[in-house]
């Protein structure tokens, strides 16, 4: 294969090779056919194949295809198995379709609730995003389809998306917004990476060297394509030498002839240009090895499947007094607009035309027997407040024997291309949830939403609370299995559920100003800054319920102590002591107990599911390697492990700590020497070659300041070294007139130059 793509590289010509940089139409790459080079067609995705009916078109009406539950959704089943299984399937689709790569999945982290694309993303935690974006890409491409892993990077926000700019330090990005990408690339090795919109630190996305070139390419070694989003692209020739290999939608022949002029002027080296192509001509080939259109693809079975793992991702968040699973009931009301018309996928460039979609009602009839089932609209889709229809609820809620309130987030208030102004369900929907409450104790709320939404001003009211998400064109009768207790809920949270908007992270900084957000939180987002504050939140990262019960014992680590060089294994018992069978996520976080810079209380470094019958046992193990320790370090401009003792914390959400062990680390790595005449005399005795130098000139400064005085204050008051440790070398040293052999600006740099050397 690299020796065809050379062979074609030397045949080519400048115009086909700028020509290949860029879309042919808005779907389609450009084919050279005088040298057997196709074009392969793009589509939409990732929670099911929006395969336009016309490629030469940008919008058409697309072809029906699965809708599978949303990445929000997919999160919370804390399963890769899922996510996994779902991307076998969308290739599939791909196949009967005639669709080379699915554009997807969508890998940002959850930085606010507000975010009006948060359901396209699956986490806060980039650790939890990037195993469930991993899952994904390798089933999708285990069927020679491709993938577009997106949006990178810092795309948080729908607000000023074409041109906001994402300031965010160095360290938040590497360990916040960077990791879950870079856990992707390394462990599913996507075919191509989609740009975003937004400018990060200043630049654009499109043409940023150090996202595109540095980090992604250079040190992660991604061998495939980078992609635009369609029409990030502001300057063709700048975008291809920061990276970008290829520009959507097509066409766009201006774009082509501005790279032919770039290299004929010089102002770009055609090496450049050689190298996009290269990565082009890899995935076109491979993608054209799995022929497509070739048989239309199991439209039950992935209905079927899209069941299946819309019931693995509902969490219950309320249970009182065992209201669910539903028994002993003659006369259920239903109420809700959603119960009729499902709210099953979010609005925008991920929007499925499904092959068919389960009425939440209908599902409920199919199981519900004897039961009577009584219905009642309760709220409007569209924004206005209408009492009667309230009214007309209560009045059905009084007569039943229980109450099952279906409420959906409307599409006005979340979707691609605007934020959420708050986290608040309509107003007709809160009065609606909270006068059934008041007639009716026994009343179920079932949330379709795509983040989290606040829930104090009706949560204490009702006895139970479904967090269905946008639960896919099987979802109703997904939730009617888990209402009538024939799929036993395992879902957990993956994002924090604030009790208001003001306690989020990102509440004084969004959504920027003067066209510039500023990530002010920095690395704590999520679970990591409501642990930091101590803030009381509804309901805690990982949290989710079950109809039975689960005990955890018998922790134990491979090793208490290791070296950075080491896997180091965890291992819990997890029994289940309840009377039906279930599925509990064991989650491992873990807690540096002392390091050079600050680092959130916890954070999450594996997990596991496990299924159990009634009194069975099974030993859930996690694997952590040393970056499960490690922080990023600008000054090092590297990921740092530290010499200390770590807490190993296992539990079954953020806040449910059930057991924990602490392990010493031993750091192996030497870090180079990064003192200079401006460093203080605390970051000299941190660095153990400084601190070897520094020791001898310190008892020197010591005595001479003491010399006379109380030696713990110096007669100011105050305890020396204290004083001195952040005080930088050379102004101790002048400030003090300490002898020295050479003017003290020369001996600092003779020093700093010595331990450089050495180095």
């Amino acid at each position: 294969m690299e020796d065809k793509i050379k062979d074609i590289l030397q045949q080519m010509t400048l115009e086909e090779k700028a020509a290949l940089c860029t879309g042919a139409t808005p779907w389609k790459t450009t084919a050279i056919e005088r040298l057997g080079v196709p074009a392969i067609i793009m589509s939409d995705g990732p929670h099911g194949v929006r395969r336009v009916a016309d490629p030469d078109t940008l919008m058409s009406e697309s072809l029906p295809a699965t809708c599978f539950p949303t990445a929000s959704a997919l999160a919370a089943s804390w399963n890769v198995e899922v996510p996994r299984r779902l991307g076998e399937a969308l290739g599939e689709e791909c196949l009967a379709l005639g669709v080379d790569i699915i554009l997807g999945p969508g890998n940002n982290m959850k930085r606010t609730p507000l975010c009006g694309r948060n359901f396209e993303y699956f986490s806060e935690d980039p650790f939890l995003g990037g195993e469930m974006a991993a899952a994904l890409i390798d089933g999708v491409q285990s069927k020679g389809i491709g993938t577009s892993l997106k949006h990178y990077a810092a795309n948080n926000q729908e607000y000023q998306r074409f041109r906001i700019d994402a300031q965010v330090d160095e360290r938040a990005l590497r360990e916040i917004y960077l990791a879950g990408f870079e856990k992707a690339v390394k462990q599913a090795k996507p075919w191509t990476v989609m740009c975003a919109y937004n400018r990060v630190n200043g630049a654009f996305a499109s043409e940023h060297k150090p996202l595109l070139v540095d980090i992604l390419k250079a040190a992660w070694g991604y061998e495939g394509f980078v992609v635009s989003d369609w029409g990030a692209v502001h300057d063709r020739v700048a975008a291809l030498a920061g990276g970008l290999d290829l520009e959507m939608p097509g066409p766009r022949p201006a774009r082509v002839q501005s790279v032919i002029d770039a290299v004929h002027d010089g102002s770009l080296d055609e090496a450049i240009l050689d190298a996009a192509v290269e990565r082009l001509l890899r995935v076109i080939f491979k993608a054209a090895e799995t022929p497509k259109d070739r048989e239309d693809f199991d439209v039950a079975g992935h209905h079927a499947l899209a069941r299946e793992i819309a019931a693995e991702t509902i969490v219950l968040l309320k249970n009182k007094d065992n209201l669910l699973p539903l028994r002993g009931i003659a006369k259920l009301a239903v109420i809700g607009r959603s119960a009729r018309e499902a709210y099953i996928q979010g609005g925008g460039s991920s929007h499925i035309n499904p092959t068919r979609v389960d009425v939440p009602l209908d599902e409920l009839q199919k199981l519900a027997g004897d039961i009577e089932l009584h219905y009642a609209e309760g709220y409007r889709m569209e924004a206005g407040f209408d009492q009667t229809l309230i009214d007309e609820a209560v009045v059905l809620a009084q007569e039943a024997d229980l109450a099952l309130l279906y409420v959906a987030l409307p599409g006005y208030k979340e979707s691609e291309g605007y934020d959420r102004p708050d986290l608040d369900l309509t107003e007709q929907q809160v009065a609606l949830i909270k006068a059934v409450a008041a007639v009716q104790p026994k009343s179920v709320v079932i949330l379709n939403n795509g983040s989290a939404v606040a829930m104090a001003d009706w949560i204490d009211g009702v006895g139970a609370v479904l967090e269905a998400w946008m639960m896919g064109q099987a979802g109703g009768g997904a939730i009617a299995d888990v209402l009538f207790g024939k799929v036993n809920p395992s879902g957990k949270l993956a994002e924090t559920f604030p009790v208001r908007l003001q306690d989020t992270p990102a509440y004084l900084n969004f959504p920027g100003e003067n066209g510039v957000v500023r990530y002010g939180e920095g690395l704590f987002i999520g679970y990591r800054f409501y642990d930091m504050r101590d803030l009381t939140v509804q309901f805690p990262f990982g949290f989710g319920l079950s109809y039975t019960t689960f005990a955890f014992s018998n922790l134990k680590l491979s090793a208490i102590s290791l070296t950075d060089k080491e896997v180091f294994r965890v291992s819990v018992d997890v029994t289940n002591t309840g009377k039906v069978s279930g599925q509990e996520v064991v989650q491992v976080y873990v807690h540096d107990q002392a390091s050079r810079l600050v680092r959130p209380p916890k954070e999450l470094k594996g997990f596991a599911k496990v299924a159990l019958e009634p009194g069975e046992t099974k030993t859930a193990t996690i694997d952590l390697d040393a970056r499960a320790f490690a922080y990023y370090n600008p000054v090092y401009g590297q990921w740092v492990v530290e010499s200390g003792a770590f807490d190993i914390l296992v539990g079954r959400s953020s806040a449910d700590i059930l057991a924990q062990e602490t392990v010493h680390m031993e750091s192996t790595q030497v870090l180079p020497c990064v003192l200079d005449r401006e460093s203080t005399v605390g970051e000299w005795l941190e660095d153990p070659r400084g601190a070897a130098v520094l020791q001898p000139l310190m008892q020197q400064m010591q005595a001479q300041m003491t010399a006379g005085m109380d030696t713990e204050t110096g007669g100011i008051g105050m305890e020396i070294m204290s004083f001195l440790k952040d005080m930088p070398l050379l102004s101790i040293l002048e400030l003090f007139g300490v002898p020295l052999p050479l003017p003290a600006a020369q001996f600092v740099d003779g020093l700093v130059a010595q331990l450089h050397q050495e180095h």
